[in-house]
């Protein structure tokens, strides 16, 4: 039965951007409830804007819905306006396509890609009137699935859901709705179900685990208690990419990425020691030219959308990255369509790349250094040096380009205060190549976040910054960065703290996550409603400290929490890294030499990326 319309219809006129809450955008689809097995909701816990950006659950969405027993609609974290409304109207949250209530579906699939969001699912629950805790849920609620990167270590969030997708989900989604499927017409309780989601490859049931820790609170072990519970839950990788989706759907409101998107590419070989994203996404998959320029022209000519961007973590590290600029360029020209190269790395862009866009409309360019000194670079295994970034800058600048964005983080390994003082430098050089094309015109963005030690990375050992470390080091930029041209951006320290407490955190942190949000945690990501009193709260009734989870360093023999989730790529390999980091020696990309990180042994990788 569907929500009460009249009731959202009186609600809707008094919150901000109503349009994220009433579907029907172009390209969404509406299948007959009743002609399917099984009905999915995929929600994202983030706003409409955020979540619409995100391509993992466009192409979930485009895949379920493909299959004739299946459906697949979506809802989003409602805002805090909205949310006071329907709490007061008793209007639980629903999905935006059909508008039935989440508690109607029989599978709640939640995207989980940050960890500040997770106060926002436990509120998005609660407010779909579903029990918070998995426990308390019986066969007769929704199931509730995650996945996304936040999957890497999901032991946080165990006591909330009942599975976890670890890995690629293109394939996984639809075993894991054939056994729903299954379930429900054979009548199972909810016990044999999460018994038969164990039994397929990459689903983790954290209800079918034990968790035992040492006195000194480190883990001891984590046991699986049935036959079915793999002692390592194995990473589901699709070998090859599937086609991309074409019918993107296209928002009322303007997304924070509000574009069409096409992967080119998933992985990456560059081994930055820092980035999860770079580690948990190996290996390195590519599509082929006429895939992406058939994606192109079908998402242009079904979405109406006047810029693409080509989506992967290197775009410009695809071997035909300048025959497809080439080519989409040459193909639309009249009228233009604008084409972004999102995170692009220093040492392959190249002059011949940025002279392709001469003469259209400029899309954002952004570089990420990471670190401001060689010697810092060379510890994060960014193998980049100053020459090329100038050069870059020079070459962007001369194709048009009146501004560029540039990454840093602060808090890395081994850090000083000599290392900081060089972003200082380095972005005033930038700035001074700019002015050498554009005058006073040129600007230069510069971002700094509080590196956070990440799971399955070679840095996952190593602490975070501490906070007074930290302020000398921001104070440092703020009195370096400033004045016309420039502009600076930062993270708050204690955002960094909890978000490195969420990473690197066990089961136990569930209970703070709960007492949190019943403290009124939600929206963590956004500055206006982050409340660190909050979390210092609910840390310190549970009886835990965040520091002792974020700034503590660990040794290679500790039982790390996410032990169990097997990424492909070693921990013996991991630690190897992290060596080479505290000696400043790199690695070479692994397109070039096989660094055997562990993959060709237990996914096929093949040993080249």
């Amino acid at each position: 039965m569907q929500i009460d319309n009249r009731l959202l219809d009186k609600i809707l006129p008094g919150v901000t951007m109503p349009a994220r809450y009433t579907g029907g955008e172009w390209n969404s689809l509406v299948k007959d409830w009743d002609a399917v097995r099984v009905r999915l909701v995929l929600a994202y816990p983030d706003v409409y804007q955020v979540g619409m950006s995100n391509l993992g659950l466009m192409i979930l969405y485009d895949i379920v819905n493909r299959q004739p027993d299946f459906l697949a609609e979506r809802t989003y974290a409602p805002w805090v306006d909205i949310e006071t409304a329907m709490r007061e109207a008793r209007l639980p949250l629903y999905s935006l396509e059909s508008r039935h209530p989440l508690a109607e579906f029989d599978v709640l699939g939640f995207t989980l890609p940050y960890e500040l969001n997770f106060s926002n699912v436990l509120n998005m629950l609660d407010l779909a009137g579903l029990p918070v805790l998995a426990a308390e849920r019986t066969a007769n609620w929704p199931l509730v699935i995650g996945g996304g990167v936040g999957t890497v270590n999901a032991e946080p969030l165990a006591d909330f859901f009942d599975a976890f997708v670890i890995g690629d989900g293109e394939e996984v989604v639809l075993e894991v709705l054939d056994i729903c499927a299954q379930a429900r017409e054979s009548g199972a309780r909810k016990p044999e179900l999460l018994r038969a989601l164990a039994g397929i490859p990459s689903v983790y049931v954290p209800s079918l685990y034990q968790v035992t820790y040492h006195d000194d609170g480190t883990v001891a072990a984590i046991t699986p208690t049935v036959p079915e519970a793999k002692p390592q839950i194995i990473r589901r990788i699709v070998t090859r990419l599937p086609p991309p989706p074409v019918a993107l759907i296209v928002p009322y409101v303007q997304a924070v990425h509000d574009r069409g998107m096409v992967e080119i590419a998933r992985g990456c070989t560059a081994g930055c020691r820092f980035c999860q994203a770079g580690m948990v996404y190996r290996p390195l998959r590519e599509r082929t030219l006429p895939e992406v320029l058939d994606a192109v022209e079908a998402i242009v000519r079904r979405t109406g959308y006047e810029e693409v961007a080509l989506v992967s973590l290197n775009s410009a590290s695809h071997p035909q990255i300048e025959e497809m600029v080439r080519a989409l360029t040459a193909r639309y020209n009249h009228p233009p369509l604008a084409i972004s190269l999102p995170s692009l790395r220093i040492d392959t862009f190249s002059v011949r790349l940025a002279a392709l866009f001469q003469g259209r409309r400029k899309t954002g360019l952004t570089f990420a250094p990471e670190a401001g000194s060689q010697r810092l670079r060379d510890v994060i295994n960014k193998r980049v040096t100053e020459k090329d970034l100038l050069t870059t800058a020079e070459a962007a600048f001369a194709a048009g380009w009146q501004r560029i964005k540039l990454y840093f983080m602060v808090g890395l390994p081994t850090e000083t205060l000599d290392d900081v003082v060089a972003i200082v430098e380095l972005v005033h050089k930038v700035q001074a190549v700019g002015r050498r094309y554009h005058g006073r015109r040129a600007q230069v963005g510069v971002s700094v976040a509080t590196f956070v030690p990440k799971p399955h990375t070679p840095f996952q050992w190593s602490p975070l910054v501490r906070e007074g470390d930290l302020t000398a080091r921001l104070d440092l930029l703020r009195r370096g960065i400033r004045g016309r041209g420039v502009q600076l951006s930062w993270h708050a320290p204690q955002t960094s703290l909890l978000e490195a407490a969420l990473a690197r955190g066990d089961r136990r942190l569930g209970r703070v996550i709960y007492r949190a949000w019943r403290l009124g945690a939600r929206f963590d990501a956004w500055p206006e409603h982050y409340d660190w009193e909050v979390w210092r709260r609910a840390f310190k009734e549970e009886g835990l400290d965040a520091d002792w989870y974020a700034r503590r360093e660990r040794s290679f023999s500790e039982v790390l929490p996410w032990e169990h989730i097997e990424n492909g790529v070693s921990k013996t390999f991991l630690w190897d890294e992290y060596q080479r980091a505290l000696r400043g020696e790199t690695s070479p990309d692994c397109r070039e030499v096989c660094l055997g990180c562990g993959l060709a042994e237990t996914l096929g990788c093949g040993g080249s990326g």
